[in-house]
């Protein structure tokens, strides 16, 4: 490198040696480009243009320094502040000391005085004097004194910046601020090289900005040398700022010029019957001791607006003399607050909260009236809300509020609790550092890149809780990832002017298009509220207020306030907007300063590229992003109208909104804060499925209840969402697929191929099917679930084989379409089964059962309990009336032994005695009984060979067998649909003939296949058939339709003939159809025969019902074959038709004859009364009801219609005799009633709507046997007995049997 030239070097050292003399700020850029130039390989022989622009930087910074030093400012000090008389030691220690901490009381003069102190020491020239203020009122307040006491103007010399407004200049020597603006500057400048002294103010309070700012100074100082730092603090432990800053000296300055006299009037006495006054008592007291003193001001220091306005009430009933009673707290009016500064003669009393304390003071007050309460704000880390309990202040606090008398003259603190509870009282306050959520701390830390809260040098370190539930919050905001770093989203937020919950909500608001009203909102909630109820005027602030309101939103009242501000500005002058605020009780410097907000967070956002919005926003989209920003502050409604809220919180909506007096289901707050409860202020209606939304990223979720869903071929479950604790939906069904494979595949194998619950067609499924199906028939033959693999082990089969992806049906149709897949899912025998069943074999558990020249399937089932437990026979419909049991008694030669065994248990016990131990008999008797025979009759005669007793065959037959060694049928139509089941052979058959019954009934219309007129050919007697695989026979007949007849097939013989007679009857009204005409007439026209039949229960009318006996007697009463084809038919009808006449008188005047007896029989029965004939008369009646059926005539046995009139004359005769003979009476009932329940048993159970010739010729008999026992002079036809009629008993039990 070559050597620079001699001039040029010199030029840059000569500028080295001015760059001292510079502005701090400039330094580091002028340093660089010095640095730059010094390392320039090819230097020019003479400086250059680049040398020129240095110098010309350098010279104007320096005469920025040396103009700042001569302006004319005048620097006074009034003599009368005590700080006056420490200037020199304070100038002094700013000489030697990067800090000093100056220890003043309140009314030193530290607050105006410190700054040109510093001025006059030579500071405020190289840099600004920064001077901060914790509030914005006292950082505009003190740079307009201390522009006054200057001789300068606000903007010159002495400028001020809060967040809405920067009134410094070129000039500017010193700067008053708020700490949070001193905090974001440091955003661009880490060093604050703008400054060359820094005055932290009213340290003492302790805010968080404070103890952050005292940190950040503690970190920069060591690179600073050249900054002095000035703490000034109220008489508040200076020693702990002093050792935070390695033994800073403290210089203590007096603060009160006049003593103040310390007076303590508890309000409770020491002893039990000692006094006890209220809070307001106590006050109203104070004050009367005070106007004993003198009539100076008072200032009462209370905890809250309420206890405020319960004081003012309380002074104004005790009608102090020339007193006013005035209000001051921080949500006072602009127009209340500034009467407390106006001029005034009478004496005051002003009533205010802790805001007194220290930023505001009061002028003209002398005395001080302490309550020792205060809200003091804290953060509760368990419910997460900010709480403002009233607490007992700290003696700090105490002393602070005393120091506000004694300003003027001498003054009295009157204190309302004992000096002992003073002495008990913390020594201070504890800072907000201890007390607050830190989030936004933290995120200012990461963005300045300052390292972890633990590490950084705070004053008093917060709690590690408070330190992580910062950390949980910025997490709920999505600012900081769960490794705690700061996300891309949480670096835009730190970039936001704003508290972290409300940038969160402008950045959500970007995507759910509403960004133009949540710039109102979150302006709105950054500033004050600028709506005002002034405690003279609340109605009429109610009433106006209520115009804006929303019933679901005061979000939304915001909005609608901010639209009606924004229309009356564009509209108005200045002062007629005024007045607009005025009435409608709007604070409109905090309007103001809600707009200017919203202006600086508009061009923020747009910094940050966020997209404004053109429509109007939706009510769900904008508290969608209002809910990203207070999902710790949600809640639901619960049945005492109060809010269920997050981690266990209980609040209610306070007072003053449209919603406190009707509560939605669910809310979002912008604020919670406990008072003397827990209150949910700004509050919304909001969706769940919105708070799911917003908070996805902390939802909990639990499944519960996973189930196949068979419809729609997939394993779901049901998911309960929480946040924070508060169940936002408990049952909802989702696809457990997407959130448990592995768990949902284990279902669906189980449910869908194992258990086969799905509508998937797959060949490997139907495959594995079979395999399982005939494993299980397997282990119904031997009655064991030992053979088919447990459900596990076929599950396993497919979970080795299937990818944990496939939870579902369709999932698994997607696998299968891969060639080859599908062939690993095919199962074999030893897949399925876990051992041999080499004892089951054809022979031992056989597939049909050979009946009637028939195979009829077995089905066996292995489900005790179940109704078709053991085997069942599937029986065809058309085997079915001819099947009788003894064809089914023979056991599954497998189950032979079996049935055996429980066969020889069922004996009676002293017959059982022989056959011990059973299990051993049995299989001797299964080895040596007869097979040849019928199985029961088989074992009847092993019994009676082995065991010495006689035992019939139908005895064996009768003992009880479980359900599943007896056989059960399932009878089944040729399309194999089932129609009746059970093991009960005979109740089948009568179920199915009643339900042919019914179904035939119910064919009213007539169908194609009726006939009119014998035109089908001839019928056959039988006919043998083969359908559907099984041989049968089945006898041709007609069916009687009403209108006409239909050529039937019948399951029997006897049920062919009594269809095809009914059939015929049909066929022969309709082929003489005049002739039925003649008989109903003849019947209708006998006068004495219509009376009679009055007392009949007919379905019909009697002459209709006549007419048809009528044929009935004239065809069809002869003993003749009935005809089978239209010859014979015709025939018929050719011989009889000429008598028809004569047999209708015949037929009219029998009926007329035996209705004649039947009457006088009813008129004898009904002269019979009292219980001693109760007996007589059920008899009668059913003998009646016998004789005498619903469809009368033609329902009455044939064999019985000739000697109807001689049995109701035989009847008549028993009524005439029974007065008398009673006993007699009842000796022939006696004798008769076994065969008359026999009758009625058998009736009842033998089909309806068939002929059943035994049947009819029992109750003949039965009717011919009361004739010979109740009346022997009539004469019975045939012989009868009681032999006889127990012989027609069985003949008729064997009919009925085989019908059903």
């Amino acid at each position: 490198m070559s050597t620079p030239n001699s001039s040029y070097t010199a030029a840059l050292l000569a500028l080295r040696e001015q760059l001292p003399h510079t502005r701090f700020a400039d330094r580091p850029r002028l340093s660089r480009e010095l640095d730059r130039l010094f390392a320039r390989r090819t230097p020019p022989a003479e400086p250059d243009g680049a040398v020129h622009n240095l110098r010309q930087s350098i010279e104007t910074s320096v005469a920025t320094v040396e103009r700042l030093k001569a302006l004319p400012l005048r620097v006074e000090y009034d003599a009368g502040l005590p700080i006056t008389a420490h200037r020199e030691e304070i100038a002094k220690a700013l000489q030697t000391n990067q800090v000093v901490v100056v220890c003043g009381a309140t009314g030193s003069g530290k607050t105006t005085q410190l700054p040109k102190i510093c001025m006059e020491a030579g500071r405020g020239t190289f840099g600004v004097i920064g001077h901060t203020q914790p509030r914005r009122i006292a950082a505009r307040a003190i740079a307009n004194r201390l522009a006054e006491e200057l001789q300068t103007t606000v903007g010159g010399a002495v400028g001020y910046q809060v967040r809405f407004n920067d009134r410094t200049g070129p000039d500017c020597r010193i700067k008053l601020m708020t700490d949070g603006i001193l905090l974001r500057e440091l955003e661009n400048d880490r060093l604050l090289r703008r400054y060359d002294t820094l005055i932290i103010d009213e340290a003492h309070e302790r805010s968080l900005n404070i103890d952050f700012l005292l940190g950040v100074l503690k970190r920069l100082l060591p690179q600073r040398p050249d900054l002095r730092v000035v703490i000034t603090s109220a008489t508040i432990d200076p020693q702990r700022f002093a050792e935070f800053f390695g033994g800073a000296p403290i210089i203590e300055v007096s603060g009160r010029s006049y003593p103040v006299e310390v007076r303590y009037r508890p309000l409770t006495g020491t002893d039990e019957d000692d006094y006890e006054l209220s809070l307001d008592e106590g006050i109203v007291a104070a004050v009367q001791e005070l106007d004993r003193v003198d009539r100076g001001d008072v200032l009462v220091f209370l905890p809250g607006e309420k206890q405020i306005r319960d004081a003012a009430d309380a002074l104004s009933k005790a009608r102090l003399h020339g007193t006013e009673v005035l209000p001051l707290y921080a949500r006072l009016s602009t127009r209340d607050q500034e009467k407390i500064f106006e001029k005034h003669g009478s004496r005051r009393v002003v009533l205010a909260t802790n805001v007194a304390e220290t930023s505001l003071t009061v002028p003209g007050i002398r005395h001080v009236v302490d309550s020792g309460l205060a809200r003091i704000s804290r953060y509760s880390v368990r419910g997460k809300v900010q709480r403002l309990p009233i607490e007992p202040i700290s003696q700090a606090s105490a002393d602070q509020r005393k120091g506000r008398s004694g300003r003027e003259a001498p003054g009295i603190c009157i204190r309302l609790y004992s000096e002992e509870d003073f002495n008990l009282r913390p020594a201070f306050t504890p800072p907000e550092v201890l007390r607050t959520n830190l989030a936004s701390v933290i995120l200012q830390m990461a963005a300045l890149e300052l390292g972890e809260p633990e590490a950084f040098p705070f004053v008093d370190p917060p709690d590690t809780r408070l330190i992580n539930d910062g950390y949980r919050l910025l997490q709920e905001l999505k600012a900081v990832d769960d490794e705690r770093r700061v996300t891309s989203l949480g670096r835009q937020l730190s970039s936001l002017p704003v508290d972290p919950r409300l940038g969160r909500m402008l950045l959500a608001a970007s995507h759910h298009s509403c960004l133009a009203e949540m710039l109102v909102i979150a302006s709105f909630l950054a500033a004050q509220d600028p709506r005002e109820r002034p405690s003279d005027a609340q109605t009429q602030a109610d009433q106006k207020h209520a115009a804006f309101a929303d019933p679901r939103s005061d979000f939304v009242a915001v909005l609608n306030l901010w639209n009606a501000y924004q229309t009356q500005v564009a509209e108005l002058s200045g002062s007629q907007l005024r007045k607009w605020c005025r009435e409608n009780f709007i604070a409109f410097m905090r309007a103001r300063e809600w707009q200017e907000l919203h202006r600086q967070l508009s061009e923020t956002v747009k910094e940050l590229d966020l997209k404004p919005n053109s429509a109007p926003a939706d009510y769900a989209n904008l508290h969608q992003a209002i809910l990203t920003g207070f999902l710790g502050n949600i809640g639901a409604l619960d049945e005492k109208r109060e809010y269920d809220g997050a981690r266990g919180t209980r609040f209610v909506i306070a007072p003053g909104t449209p919603l406190a007096s009707k509560p939605p289901k669910w809310v979002v707050a912008a604020n919670l804060m406990e008072t003397t409860r827990l209150y949910a202020r700004t509050v919304a209606a909001v969706e769940p499925q919105w708070i799911e939304s917003a908070g996805a990223h902390l939802i909990k979720r639990s499944y519960s209840e996973p189930h196949w869903v068979e419809d729609r071929g997939f394993v779901a479950a049901f998911e309960a969402v929480a946040l924070y604790g508060l169940t936002l939906s408990s049952r909802r069904r989702i696809n457990l697929g997407n959130v448990s494979p592995r768990e949902a595949q284990e279902i669906f194998v189980r449910e869908a191929l194992v258990e086969g619950h799905s509508r998937l067609k797959a060949d490997f499924l139907k495959h594995n099917r079979r395999l399982r199906q005939q494993v299980e028939v397997m282990e119904a033959k031997v009655r064991r679930r030992d053979i088919l693999a447990d459900e596990q082990a076929l599950c396993d089969f497919y979970l080795a084989r299937l990818p944990a992806t496939v939870n579902s049906v369709s999932a698994l149709e997607k696998w299968l379409r891969t060639p080859g897949h599908a062939q690993q899912l095919h199962m074999t025998m030893a897949d399925i089964t876990r051992r041999n069943a080499s004892e089951i074999t054809p022979q031992e558990f056989p597939p049909v059962l050979a009946v009637t020249g028939n195979e009829l399937p077995l089905e066996y089932r292995f489900e005790p309990g179940s109704a078709s437990d053991g085997v069942t026979v599937v029986l065809p419909k058309p085997l079915l009336s001819n099947a009788v049991i003894g064809d089914f008694s023979r056991p599954i030669p497998g189950w032979r032994v079996e049935t055996i065994t429980q066969l020889l248990r069922s004996l009676p016990k002293q017959i059982r005695k022989a056959f011990v131990p059973v299990p051993e008999h049995a299989a001797r008797a299964a080895a040596e009984i007869d097979e040849s025979k019928e199985f029961n009759t088989a074992v009847a005669e092993w019994i009676t060979r082995v065991g010495g007793t006689t035992v019939t065959a139908e005895e064996v037959a009768a003992l009880p067998l479980p359900d599943h060694l007896r056989v059960n049928f399932r009878v089944a139509d040729l399309d194999g649909k089932t129609l009746a089941e059970g093991r009960d052979l005979a109740a089948l058959k009568r179920a199915v003939r009643e339900t042919e019954v019914k179904s035939g009934a119910q064919k009213t219309a007539p169908s194609t296949g009726v006939r009119r007129r014998w035109d089908f050919g001839d019928l056959a007697v039988e006919e043998s058939v083969q359908r559907r695989g099984l041989r049968f026979s089945v006898y041709p007949t007609l069916r009687d339709r009403g209108e006409g007849v239909e050529v039937a097939e019948a399951a029997t013989l006897v049920d062919a003939e009594g269809m095809l007679r009914s059939g015929i009857l049909r066929l022969a009204i309709l082929a003489l159809p005049e002739q039925f005409k003649y008989a109903r007439k003849r019947c209708s026209e006998r006068t004495e025969l219509m009376l009679l039949a009055q007392g009949l229960n007919n379905s019909r009318p009697i002459a209709e019902a006549l007419a048809e006996k009528c044929f009935v007697e004239c065809f069809l009463s002869e003993a003749d074959a009935l005809p089978r084809s239209a010859a014979q038919f015709d025939a018929l009808l050719d011989k009889h038709r000429a008598r028809f006449g004569e047999v209708t008188d015949r037929v009219i005047e029998h009926t007329t004859s035996a209705l004649r007896e039947l009457r006088n029989a009813r008129m004898k029965l009904a002269a019979l009364e009292g219980p001693t004939f109760q007996a007589l008369r059920t008899d009668v009646q059913a003998q009646l009801q016998m004789l005498v059926p619903g469809d009368f005539p033609a329902s009455v046995p044939t064999a019985l219609w000739p000697h109807l009139p001689r049995y109701f004359k035989a009847l008549t005769r028993r009524l005439d005799k029974a007065p008398g003979n009673q006993k007699r009476d009842a000796e022939l009932m006696k004798q008769l009633s076994p065969a008359t329940q026999a009758y009625q048993r058998l009736r009842s159970q033998a089909p309806k709507g068939e002929t059943h010739p035994e049947l009819d010729r029992l109750q003949w008999m039965i009717e011919e046997f009361r004739v010979s026992l109740f009346a022997q002079d009539l004469k019975a036809v045939l012989p009868v007995s009681d032999k006889r009629i127990a012989e027609q008993i069985e003949k008729a039990r064997v009919e009925v049997q085989r019908a059903a």
